[in-house]
């Protein structure tokens, strides 16, 4: 299982940056897909969330109206475009996974956790 993030850098206050996770070893399109983001010091907190299906998303009330989470389910990838940002976002972002399914009685659930993509917001 692979979760690989990419798209981090240093932008100003104000700027625009789209994060990126590739994922393989997994059933993608049956797993819904979260960003979190833990800055120095602090716990990691969730940022936004993705159905399985594209069709449902939620944000942190300090997000909202600025990211938007996204995912191609043929690509296996989920997205999440930052704009209006702002320094209190600096932190280490990580795409996380939850993998479930199995027939009644079965059923299984792994959550899969990416390296992480450092977003700096500085003038």
């Amino acid at each position: 299982v692979q979760l690989v993030e990419s798209g981090g850098g240093l932008v100003q206050p104000g700027g625009s940056l789209r994060l990126s996770c590739g994922a393989s070893g997994f059933t993608f399109s049956l797993s819904e897909m979260s960003w979190y983001r833990q800055a120095p010091g602090s716990e990691r907190e969730l940022v936004a969330i993705i159905s399985s299906t594209g069709s449902s998303t939620n944000y942190a009330d300090s997000v909202k109206g600025r990211f938007t989470i996204s995912r191609d389910n043929t690509k296996k990838m989920v997205y999440l475009q930052m704009g209006s940002l702002k320094p209190e976002g600096t932190a280490v972002y990580y795409c996380n996974a939850l993998d479930v399914g199995g027939p009644p009685g079965a059923e299984y659930q792994y959550e899969y956790w990416g390296q992480g993509t450092q977003v700096t917001v500085s003038s």
